[in-house]
């Protein structure tokens, strides 16, 4: 029986994936479905090649990621056309995407040596005989679940970060950008061809959890807080370590004295570029009573500029056809509620589109508030001071990133974000920033990608101790007596006991 096709929706047919535009149907490739044995042989295969992709040590490995870096930078069209047709985005959105990917593997590849290499470690007076010594050793093969919207930065945020440290990847892309995760392991395998560093499986979610179960020394993991769950608690079996970076309800906040004109131009990128489907999308903004007339109408005038559509438009489709649903439950949702839309509303919903939508005085119990919508609309709610900002703010149990446009108080409204990042008079730069860890909080997830956190996240610690000199004060011994224990205690005295 022969599938039924919708475009943009995944398909099973004859052994293969079958991966679609969301926008014209056109298809982007079909890749063989991983059964269960498939999963556990490449993992086998990878824990192979991962002894001999660390072997490289720091110095081949840069060469290597570097050689792919370029690569990727000298056909950056044809992945951004690739990414176009796979997934809708906007071809100006896709060469973005793979240039902050690229900035990131630069990064990871020079900076791995100095963040997880071998160093010395101060000793205390206590144990004044004896030298520290710390490095972080690779896991062996870490397994990737990647997301469909940021199908090229999101997985280089694990990928190039676990390969630098030593680690191979066996890496699963979202069932509807497969086309996409394969040319990526495609163009690694042409600057690496001597081992499966790093391999795909591919599938639907069942092939997921057969990576979190096939022996991974640790799972990355992007989607959804509900999957993210699943995949914890199938990781939880056999304690294989994680890290999460689940979805995301981000809250912008614009005091009195902000710019209004660039907050505008920024929450509007921020909310809706790629259609809005982006975990630290501006979903939410606090405007302050003063200021919330003019901000409003700036954001209007900037959103209804916007082209929506298919070839060179700025909004694209939305990439999974069931998401239309939950954009439109949310819209009706917060126009029942009393909410008003300044811009779009009710109809904006147009398959395979979302017109941009702006809807204010929403009641935050609505489902466009509390829910993660991932489509073009925003909410903007007044508020009578920054205080009342946070409070709501932080009020969901998501945390992952925020932003906060003001001058004087702009710092300290930012670290009162309950969030694992925040930007200052910007929206989303905290992700294309290579030195600087990525991740979230609360429903949001936990563990980090991007800068030294996001290498230390994928290479274990190891901490070396070596006796250079005869014991002063012996403590670790039973050959201890009884004036070295005096001696101890005078020691500890001098040193600790002040008040």
């Amino acid at each position: 029986m022969t599938a039924v096709h919708v475009p943009g929706i995944p398909v099973i047919e004859d052994g293969r994936l079958i991966s679609t535009s969301p926008a014209t149907g056109e298809e982007a490739g079909r890749f063989p479905v991983a059964t269960p044995d498939d999963v556990a042989r490449a993992v086998g295969r990878a824990r192979a090649a991962g002894d001999w992709w660390a072997g490289l040590g720091f110095t081949g490995r840069r060469e290597r990621l570097l050689r792919w870096r370029g690569l990727i930078a000298r056909r950056i069209e044809e992945l951004a056309r690739l990414m176009h047709v796979e997934g809708g985005k906007p071809l100006p959105d896709a060469v973005v995407e793979i240039l902050t990917a690229i900035e990131h593997i630069d990064w990871a590849a020079r900076n791995a040596r100095r963040v997880l290499g071998p160093r010395r470690v101060r000793s205390r007076l206590i144990l004044a005989e004896f030298t520290g010594h710390l490095e972080y050793q690779p896991y062996g093969v870490v397994g990737v679940i990647g997301p469909w919207n940021y199908p090229v930065l999101t997985p280089i945020g694990s990928t190039g970060y676990a390969l630098a440290a030593g680690n191979a990847v066996v890496f699963k892309p979202s069932e509807y950008t497969p086309a996409v995760g394969q040319w990526l392991v495609d163009s690694f395998a042409e600057v690496v061809p001597e081992q499966p560093v790093l391999t795909t499986v591919h599938g639907l979610g069942d092939v997921g959890a057969a990576l979190c179960r096939a022996g991974v020394g640790k799972l990355a993991f992007t989607g959804s807080t509900a999957t993210a769950k699943k995949v914890m608690a199938a990781c939880a079996e056999s304690l294989t370590p994680v890290l999460l970076e689940a979805g995301g309800k981000d809250a912008m906040i614009v005091d009195t004295d902000a710019d209004l004109d660039a907050a505008a131009e920024a929450c509007v990128w921020g909310g809706l570029t790629n259609a809005g489907q982006t975990c630290i999308g501006i979903e939410r903004v606090y405007a302050v009573e003063p200021v919330f007339d003019a901000f409003v109408d700036k954001v209007v005038a900037r959103a209804e500029r916007l082209t929506v559509g298919a070839e060179g438009a700025d909004i694209g489709p939305i990439t999974m056809p069931n998401q239309l649903d939950v954009i439109r439950r949310h819209i009706d949702d917060a126009l029942a509620a009393g909410g008003r839309a300044v811009l779009g509303g009710a109809d904006a919903v147009r398959p395979p589109y979302v017109h941009p939508t702006v809807l204010v005085d929403v009641p935050e119990s609505s489902a466009a508030v509390r829910e993660e919508t991932f489509g073009p609309t925003l909410t903007i709610n007044r508020v009578p001071d920054a205080d009342e900002a946070v409070r709501r703010a932080n009020a969901l149990p998501y945390g992952l990133g925020g932003a906060v446009f003001g001058r004087k108080r702009a710092v300290a409204i930012a670290r009162r974000l309950r969030s694992g990042m925040a930007s200052i008079n910007s929206t989303l730069t905290f992700a294309g920033m290579s030195t600087l860890p990525f991740g979230g909080v609360g429903d949001s997830g936990f563990g980090r990608i991007h800068g030294e956190d996001g290498l230390r996240e994928f290479g274990r610690a190891k901490s070396i101790t070596r006796r250079r000199a005869r014991s002063l004060l012996p403590s670790t011994t039973f050959e201890r007596t009884s004036a070295d224990v005096a001696r101890l205690v005078k020691a500890a005295k001098l040193m600790y006991g002040r008040r």
